[in-house]
């Protein structure tokens, strides 16, 4: 399985995925010299905090296991403006930084380009929403007390040593790791086992990235959508029924029944492209130049040199008279006879509208491949 952004964080991904992926905490030492400076050097962290216009929002402060008051690093905003959009005020933050408190940036996958691109990446490798926070702790402090993520977590040491503890998820007195985490070091510490970190003697900045995963719950969930559209389970319950145990008792028994009767007649390619819609809308699009590329849409000929967009996806759902077809954030619908010329799409990485000549006539692989242009799917090769 080739995923150089997983690789980064746990060295042989298969091995990972076969043996500690959901099971056990796992330390992978440094693989760089650079660490992790491509993604976020401490002085891009330093230059988002004092140069991006950052609200509180965007930022929080921790000291000794408590989140201090929004009040105390930033300035205040309109009357009638939420706590949420008081500016940062960089000076307040570096003070309150002094005074021990560890600084907080969140989201980070949504405007910091490198880390929006390596997220995209490590989201198709293992199939699951991430998000990204960045931690800045002063010399000697502790930012959390130790606790349980209710998610699956990589830690990435950009600056600095931190001490990491992280115990067993049914023995909380059993230490499994207790060492500093080094810069260009990853520790992966999968949901619930408790853990917590502390700087050493110089100021430590590690960013987190954290693994919203997706479960069977999804596909219940759609289950149970899907179920709420059936008159039969609005059927009020038989008078009476609430107040005897036994009435009670046959009605459960009587609805599980029909449940179980509805649940063998489920469209089950339905279900699939419901549950397929729900985890891919989830996933940030990304569709960086798309300005320059409408531009160059109406220019496209069948000779045009197109690529994948990278990080776009391309699911295909072909009906009994139309195409589906899921693009993170989008479903497109096409006639059923452009189904082999999108499956080559989905099947390349590199292309031209002639490619589509075997599926399509010149005209109709033109207006196909303008269309996937503008939907973000493809993107035409720009020299220089």
């Amino acid at each position: 399985m080739e995923a150089p952004a997983l690789a980064r964080c746990v060295g042989d991904v298969e091995r990972f995925l076969q043996r500690d992926w959901a099971r056990a905490p796992f330390l992978c030492e440094a693989r760089r010299e650079s660490g992790f400076d491509d993604l976020a050097s401490l002085d891009d962290l330093d230059r988002m905090i004092s140069s991006l216009g950052l609200r509180a929002s965007s930022l929080r402060m921790v000291q000794d296991g408590k989140t201090l008051p929004v009040s105390a690093y930033t300035t205040p905003a309109g009357p009638k403006s939420r706590t949420t959009d008081r500016p940062v005020d960089a000076a307040s933050v570096y003070s309150r930084f002094e005074e021990g408190a560890t600084i907080v940036l969140e989201s980070l996958h949504r405007y910091w380009r490198p880390l929006t691109d390596f997220c995209r990446e490590l989201e198709l490798a293992l199939g699951h929403r991430l998000q990204v926070n960045a931690y800045i702790t002063p010399p000697g402090s502790q930012g959390f007390d130790v606790h349980r993520d209710t998610h699956d977590v990589f830690v990435m040491q950009v600056s600095g040593t931190k001490h990491w503890v992280v115990y067993d998820r049914e023995d909380d007195g059993r230490v499994l790791i207790d060492r500093d985490l080094r810069r260009g070091e990853a520790l992966y510490i999968p949901t619930g086992f408790p853990h917590a970190a502390s700087a050493g003697s110089s100021a430590s900045a590690h960013l987190t990235v954290g693994i919203l995963t997706h479960d069977s719950m999804d596909v219940v969930r759609e289950v149970i959508k899907l179920a709420e559209e059936e008159p039969v389970f609005a059927e009020r319950l038989p008078a009476g029924s609430t107040t005897d145990a036994g009435a009670m008792r046959e009605t459960v028994v009587a609805s599980l029944d029909e449940l179980r009767a509805w649940l063998d007649k489920v469209d089950v390619d339905e279900l699939t492209q419901r549950v397929a819609r729900k985890v891919m809308s989830s996933a940030q699009p990304v569709v960086r130049g798309q300005l320059r590329q409408l531009e160059l849409v109406e220019g496209i000929n069948a000779s045009t040199e197109l690529v994948r967009r990278p990080g776009a996806v391309c699911v295909l759902f072909p009906g009994d008279t139309s195409l589906k077809i899921l693009l993170v954030d989008r479903e497109l619908q096409m006639p059923l006879a452009a189904e082999g010329a999108i499956q080559e799409v989905a099947g390349r990485d590199r292309l031209q509208a002639s490619d589509l000549h075997p599926f399509l006539e010149p005209d109709g692989a033109l207006v196909l491949v303008r269309r996937l242009v503008r939907e973000g799917l493809l993107e035409v090769v720009v020299e220089g």
